[in-house]
């Protein structure tokens, strides 16, 4: 093994160490109580480590958001089927709500990411990971109904928007699985009538 590979190695252990242990600080403490200090005791690195790799906490922390909402979307893209266009927006969001249920996802990326780093760079961040599997599904759905005066874009930002809500509702509920069982059926609901056509009383089709 060469050198320079192995010095590569440990440069991203240290990384991912970094990364672990805020991810678990930012959730426990959230980012204003949080320390650099007790992150790299976590980490089992020293200050310099840390700052090799990132300028300061914000940029800490804009790093763990952004692999927050990497996983989302690997866990959202695991499970949707490719095929079924309707079918893969419904199990697309219950994943999306799946993973909103880490503690990790709902404070870092829900709720701290947006005042922290701001909703221009929260958006920045998503746009790769969330909104891009959700415009793929809306996109789907749209090619079946041509001349549909539904955008894509605003139907996407739309329902990003009532995801985002949905999740943010569930875990503040009292009774997390009544709440969660309730947002499925209404988010189910609302998705079947914005995208699927239904009967006029005479017959005719209508959005």
């Amino acid at each position: 093994m060469s050198r320079s590979r192995t010095q590569a190695e440990r440069l991203a252990n240290t990384r991912a160490a970094l990364l672990k242990a805020a991810r678990t600080v930012f959730t426990e403490q959230g980012y204003e109580a949080a320390s650099t200090e007790e992150i790299v005791r976590r980490a089992k690195v020293t200050r310099g480590a840390l700052y090799h790799h990132f300028e300061d906490k914000r940029a800490l922390f804009d790093a763990v958001a952004s692999e927050v909402a990497r996983d989302i979307a690997t866990s959202i893209d695991k499970v949707t089927p490719m095929d079924e266009p309707l079918r893969a927006l419904k199990v697309g969001t219950s994943a999306f709500l799946d993973a909103c249920l880490d503690p990790a996802v709902r404070r870092i990326y829900l709720i701290e990411a947006p005042a922290v780093l701001g909703w221009h760079r929260w958006r920045e961040i998503d746009a790769p990971h969330g909104v891009r599997s959700l415009r793929e599904g809306v996109t789907a759905m749209l090619a079946q109904r041509p001349g549909d005066a539904l955008g894509i874009e605003p139907t996407t930002f739309l329902l990003a928007g009532a995801f985002n809500e949905a999740a943010l509702w569930i875990a503040e509920a009292k009774d997390e699985k009544a709440a969660r069982r309730d947002m499925d059926r209404a988010l189910e609901t609302f998705i079947e009538r914005l995208f699927v056509p239904t009967r006029s009383p005479r017959g005719r089709a209508r959005a």
